[in-house]
């Protein structure tokens, strides 16, 4: 059993995630290894929650755009969960993660969990008015 941390799943819902999303993150942690990295494919996730190919890769769009899951370059098949939503195997691991993982964020080497920017709906353009 791992332990999470608490701080950041009770940021998560300000993410405005998709039922998909939760669903597929959830299927993360199920396999996940302490530490939050995922050795698993789309695939192997989306038939632990039944979503369609498309839903699935929807959903883990809006995970890695919200910077909750992280894709490393170059590795097939890996994922890593942010350092506030992963488990861990102890408490001190935890902490020294979640302390790692400030610094990174405040040194700009790791993004924070975000919302993504505001969308331009064509509603919000002015239109031009002929004479």
């Amino acid at each position: 059993m791992l332990i999470q941390a608490t701080l950041g799943f009770a940021q998560l819902h300000r993410l405005e995630l998709s039922k998909a999303s939760y669903d597929l993150l959830s299927a993360m942690m199920e396999v996940q290894r302490p530490g939050g990295e995922v050795n698993a494919s789309q695939a192997e996730l989306r038939a632990r929650v039944g979503l369609s190919k498309n839903r699935t890769s929807i959903a883990m769009s809006q995970l890695v755009e919200r910077h909750v899951v992280l894709r490393p370059e170059g590795r097939y098949r890996s994922y890593f969960i942010h350092p506030y939503f992963a488990g861990y195997a102890s408490e001190e691991e935890m902490e020294g993660a979640l302390r790692e993982a400030t610094e990174a964020i405040q040194a700009g080497d790791l993004a924070a969990p975000a919302l993504p920017a505001p969308q331009r709906h064509l509603a919000a353009v002015p239109t031009r008015r002929s004479a």
